[in-house]
This record gives structure tokens, C-alpha cells and sequence, in this order.
């Protein structure tokens, strides 16, 4: 239908139904009509400064190429436009009339098969497809999420037909185009949205300023708010590594995790196989709680073509690198219609395991070049890391980089690696042996411990949680094993020397051994069923005693760990062992031999089984525990008392 130059046309489609879907249904977040807006016009600069690098003359040739955003309250009017490449009328019904019609898809093709303007080669005058943003054909259309009404006005920047013509709709199923005033328009596309009463919100400056920076800050084109620029940072990311520099890195990653602290490091790539993409990454100089507040606080920044796409997206880094902060950046993504999700994974696959590659070749470097900044790294980020454990194809070289205290080592700051440890070990050794605890000392006490200080073995200490899965995990490193102390077998160091000299004890005659194991049956009397077994002990040199676990399949820290997952609060009934060459059970056997009955007997046979259970970190009721422990200081004191009066 025609009036005074306006044509009147239904959409070609089920418009109504599928206009529908777009607008209330395709998007979450309304704000991303402004994002599909802003890329349309950066996409209309791009092809446009494409055609004057071939060569091309455009109308109004000293317009500078921005993109403009103006907000007009009173009107309710939101206005965005560009000084791009234009559309004439057939392509305004052509691009906007027709759902799922992509002007840059057809754009493109129309290049492939025109000859270069000068004559020259077809292949080099190609532009580049990456850095058209608008493919999918239908972002315009969430204009109507927040829009009553939409007015589109265009102007060609080439041709002879360059006449202004309007494109309008209220998104329900019909649009019309009419001729614009001559002078209305240099060149480019002006997009007019009145915005709905509940959609007040994008008539503010802030809100409006908030969703550009979010999701269109590093476009290549100046953007502007009513007249002041949005758009200021760079795309850092695309820039040659050489010609960025430190305190650019360091404003570029406070911009973007808005932490006042410069980096630790970063990696910068820009990678053409098996993927192309580039990525800005940085580790930072402060730690995150990734195993409680910050759960689910990490991922990398994804941009299609300077384009957020998404916020902090898991799938291209594994949860062992959540510590990387930064940007990637690819040209091939493939977005499902809305650009909102991802259509499939394997292309961030892909990416994900060229980030792990290179992430971990950095941290090597690192380790091997400066290793205090290394270690810094490890104490901040070196708890997450340790979850590399399950990356089995990189194994090996997350265990290389894996640092830990051990009883070599001077202080409880001191840190070491795997390599560094079999380089100490004595010739024959083939085994890490390591022990858990909740600081050095703790370890160093640990009774399990004493015989390898005796031979001299070094005992690596997991001071966290996920150490012993670590070590479980990774079973094995350059075929060396890791075992817990707390299993080894009483033959397990037999094949080496003692390098400190043992304690001394008078050995116990024939008569006293008989004595002895009489001894221990009556201390597993005493103790119930709150013990397995009581036994002579072959692998404490200065306790007096251990508790063992019967199978020896898991360590004492272990099932407590599990204990608490699975809320179960009982005791573990485990295996009493004793050393009888200690003077504190010297001292039982000679109460004992006097009369097996003595009610001291019976209380320090207690406190023995309860000091055990406190090591072990198991104890139930420490109430008891220091009833046992008054009532035999009391004992005591009186005797002594009664020897000093003597």
C-alpha cells in the first residue's frame, strides 16, 4: 500500500509469532538490545571503511566515523546512530523486513564477487569476516523488548541512489518505508527507539552508559553518550605483545577486575592454530577463596569480535587455573541465535587446551627463572593449583610444579619441589613418603614420623585438605610412588641405615618380655572395645604409643576428613601400638608386675590411649580427657609428695 511516498509491508514470516520469541522469549537480559545496536553500527563503519580502503569515494567524506547515543527523557526517546556504510530502501526492507536476514552475510558475498575498485587482487581486497560483528541477522529485532516503536533512518554513503528513506514498525507484524527529508541525514543509519513505560530504566544515563561499557567497551569506533565518550580502553588484548607496556597491563586489569593491586604476571596471546583467538591474561598478586565464598567467582571474560559475549566462562579454563583473570577474544565462535549462549563447546575446547598449554610453559619458565616470584605464586594461587591433579593428560607436569614443606627443609616457609626431593633421597629410595597435619610441628611430632628422622628419609607435610586426594591422584611421578608414613609397612625403610643414633634402653629379659605381653592384655582390657588391638609397636623411637589403622588403607586424616562429609562423629577402633622401650611403659610393667589390678595402671593405661587418640586428631570428649589427666596428676603429686617428706 502506497500514500504519499509510504509503503506499507507484512514481514516474511510468521512475524507475529516469531517477532514474539525474539523479543519476550530469545533474550534474559534486556539490556543486550543496546549491545545488538552498538554492533550494528560498528558493523556499518567497518564495511564502510572496507569500501574507502578499496578505494571507494563516500558521501560526506569528513565525517568522522563514531557512533552516537543520545537519550531524550521528555520523548522517551532513545536514539543510537552511525556514520557507517548506509542503506538504501530495497535494503532496508531487504535487512529489516526479513527475520533471520543478514545484511553482513550478504554484504560479504557481494564483495566476493565484485572486482576490486583499482584493479588490483581479488584475494588481498578481501576485507576480513572476523571483524564483521553482525551475522546472525536478527539482533536487531530485541530493539522490540523495550520499544513501542522503532524509526530507522538510513542514508547510503555510495552510489547515485543516496537518498534518505525511514524505516518504521511497532514490531507486530507489519513495518513501512517511506523518503526522508533530503538534509535529514550526511550519511549512516539512525536508530530511534521509544522505550515502554517499563523500560524507563535505559532512559537514564548511567544505565545506559553501564550496559555499553559492559558489553561494547573495546569497540574499534568511538562511542558517545550524549556527546562525552564511553569507549576510551582499548582492545589491549588484539595489540602487538612488543609495543604494550607494564603500566598499560596494570590500568588495563584494574579496569577489569577492579582490584587496586597491579598483577603478579601476565600472558598475553595471540594464537592462529588449532584455534585462532587472542587472549590477555593475568595472575593475580592477592589470593581467592575459591573452596568457600569465591566458589563460583572465576572464569575468563569471552568476546566475539571485541564483543562480550559472555562473563567469566568455566569452559575455557579448567577449575585448577581459576586464578587466571582476563579476556579471550575469537573470530570463529559459534553463538546460537541470540548470541547469549554458546551453540556448541568444541571450539572453547580447543581453546581451553591451548590456555592450559600455555599457562602451564609460563609457570615453568617461572619456576625455573624466578623462583621467588614463583613461589609467591604458589603461596597465593598453589591450593587451587593443586586440582591439576585430575588433568591426566598434564599430570606429570602439574606434579613438577607442585611445591610443599618437609622435614629437609628449615622452616615451616620453606617450600619444595618433587624434583628437588628425589634429589635429595638416598640412592636406592623410590618412594615420596608424606605425612598430614595442620602446621610443622604437628608433623614433626607426628609419631609416625620417628623412624624415617632415624634414617634420615625426608617426609614431605600436606598441611591442606586436598593434599592426601592430591597424592592419591596422582599415584605416581616419574615412577616414583607416594605413600603415607602412616602405612608404611615395618619393613619399609629396612633397606636403609640409621642416620641419628637410636635411643638407648636396657633390653628386657625373658621373664620381663612374658611379662609384657601380659601387659598388653590387660591394657586391651582396660580399653574395651575402644581398640582393635594392642600390640608392640616397630615403628615409634621416642613416643610411647600410636594408633594404627587395621587394614592400613586409609590414614588417619583421611577418614576423619570423610568422618566429617558423611557427619559421622564416632571414634575409629583402631590398633594400640606401644613402645616398650620407653620409660613410661618401663614404668607401667613394674606397676604392673606388682599387681595387675592397680587402679594407676588402669588410669595411665587411659590417658596413653587418650593422648593417642588426641594425636590422631580423633578425640571425642575432651572432658574426659582432662578428668584422666587431673586424676593422674593428682596421683602423681601425692606420690611425689611422699617421697620428697621421706
Amino acid at each position: 500500500m502506497t500514500q504519499s511516498g509510504k509503503q506499507t509491508q507484512e514481514f516474511r514470516a510468521e512475524v507475529r509469532k516469531v517477532l514474539n520469541i525474539l523479543t519476550h522469549s530469545l533474550y534474559t537480559n534486556r539490556e543486550i538490545f543496546l549491545r545488538e545496536l552498538v554492533s550494528n553500527a560498528s558493523d556499518a563503519l567497518d564495511k564502510l571503511r572496507f569500501r574507502i580502503n578499496r578505494g571507494d569515494k563516500p558521501i560526506a567524506p569528513d565525517l568522522p566515523l563514531e557512533i552516537r547515543i543520545d537519550i531524550d527523557k521528555d520523548k522517551k526517546l532513545l536514539t543510537i546512530a552511525d556514520t557507517g556504510i548506509g542503506m538504501s530502501a530495497e535494503e532496508l526492507a531487504e535487512n529489516l523486513g526479513t527475520i533471520a536476514k543478514s545484511g553482513s552475510e550478504e554484504f560479504l558475498a557481494q564483495l566476493d564477487s565484485a572486482a576490486p575498485a583499482d584493479g588490483g587482487d581479488a584475494e588481498a581486497d578481501k576485507p576480513d569476516a572476523a571483524n564483521i560483528v553482525g551475522r546472525f541477522g536478527i539482533g536487531f529485532y530485541s530493539v522490540f523488548m523495550v520499544a513501542e516503536k522503532v524509526e530507522v533512518v538510513s542514508r547510503p554513503a555510495f552510489g547515485d541512489n543516496s537518498a534518505v528513506h525511514v524505516w518504521t514498525s511497532d514490531g507486530l507484524g507489519a513495518y513501512s518505508i517511506e523518503t526522508g527529508e533530503e538534509g535529514a541525514l550526511q550519511r549512516g543509519t539512525v536508530v530511534r527507539a521509544w522505550l515502554r513505560d517499563d523500560a524507563a530504566e535505559f532512559l537514564e544515563k548511567f544505565r545506559v552508559e553501564s550496559a555499553v561499557r559492559n558489553h561494547s567497551a573495546f569497540m574499534p569506533f568511538p562511542i558517545l553518550l550524549d556527546g562525552s565518550r564511553v569507549n576510551s580502553e582499548p582492545a589491549l588484548w588484539l595489540e602487538p605483545k612488543f609495543s604494550v607496556k607494564k603500566e598499560q597491563y596494570a590500568a588495563f586489569y584494574k579496569t577489569l577486575t577492579y582490584d587496586a593491586k597491579e598483577p603478579l604476571d601476565v600472558l598475553h596471546l595471540s594464537v592462529d592454530a588449532p584455534v585462532q583467538f587472542n587472549a590477555l591474561l593475568f595472575i593475580p598478586d592477592s589470593a581467592q577463596d575459591f573452596f568457600g565464598m569465591d566458589r563460583d567467582f572465576w572464569g575468563i571474560d569471552l568476546y566475539a569480535r571485541r564483543v562480550l559475549i559472555q562473563r567469566r566462562n568455566k569452559d575455557m579454563i579448567p577449575e585448577y587455573l581459576a586464578f587466571l583473570k582476563g579476556v579471550t577474544d575469537t573470530e570463529d565462535l559459534p553463538l546460537n541465535i541470540s548470541r547469549e549462549t554458546l551453540q556448541e563447546n568444541v571450539l572453547l575446547r580447543k581453546i581451553n587446551q591451548v590456555i592450559v598449554k600455555q599457562t602451564l610453559n609460563h609457570l615453568e619458565k617461572l619456576a625455573g627463572n624466578d623462583q621467588e616470584k614463583y613461589l609467591r605464586f604458589w603461596r597465593l594461587h598453589g591450593k587451587i593449583f593443586k586440582l591439576g591433579y585430575h588433568d591426566f593428560p598434564n599430570r606429570e607436569r602439574v606434579a613438577a610444579l607442585l611445591r610443599f614443606n618437609s622435614s629437609a627443609l628449615n622452616d615451616g616457609d620453606a617450600l619444595s619441589g618433587l624434583d628437588e626431593y628425589m634429589a635429595r633421597a638416598p640412592e636406592g629410595q623410590k618412594t615420596f613418603w608424606y605425612v598430614s597435619a595442620p602446621n610443622r610441628e604437628a608433623a614433626r611430632l607426628n609419631p609416625h614420623t620417628e623412624r624415617f628422622r632415624v634414617k634420615g628419609i625426608e617426609v614431605l607435610y600436606l598441611y591442606e585438605p586436598v593434599d592426601e586426594f592430591v597424592m592419591e591422584g596422582l599415584g605416581k611421578y616419574k615412577e616414583w610412588d607416594f605413600k603415607p608414613v602412616e602405612n608404611a609397612p615395618d619393613d619399609a625403610l629396612s633397606a636403609f641405615g640409621d642416620k641419628q643414633e637410636q635411643p638407648q634402653g636396657t633390653p628386657l629379659s625373658e621373664e620381663e618380655r612374658e611379662q609384657f605381653t601380659l601387659l598388653l592384655e590387660r591394657m586391651r582390657e582396660i580399653l574395651g572395645d575402644r581398640v582393635k588391638e594392642v600390640r608392640i609397636s616397630g615403628r615409634l623411637e621416642d613416643s610411647p604409643s600410636v594408633l594404627v589403622s587395621p587394614d592400613g588403607s586409609m590414614t588417619s586424616s583421611m577418614e576423619k576428613l570423610l568422618k566429617v562429609m558423611h557427619k559421622d562423629d564416632t571414634l575409629p577402633v583402631k590398633i594400640l601400638e606401644v613402645n616398650q622401650a620407653h620409660p613410661l611403659l618401663r614404668s607401667m610393667l613394674r606397676i604392673f608386675r606388682a599387681d595387675p589390678r592397680d587402679a594407676m595402671l588402669e588410669l595411665m593405661t587411659q590417658v596413653l590411649f587418650d593422648a593417642s587418640l588426641l594425636l590422631d586428631g580423633f578425640i571425642k570428649e575432651p572432658q574426659a580427657l582432662a578428668s584422666h589427666v587431673n586424676d593422674l596428676l593428682t596421683e602423681t603429686a601425692s606420690l611425689y609428695a611422699e617421697v620428697r617428706k621421706a
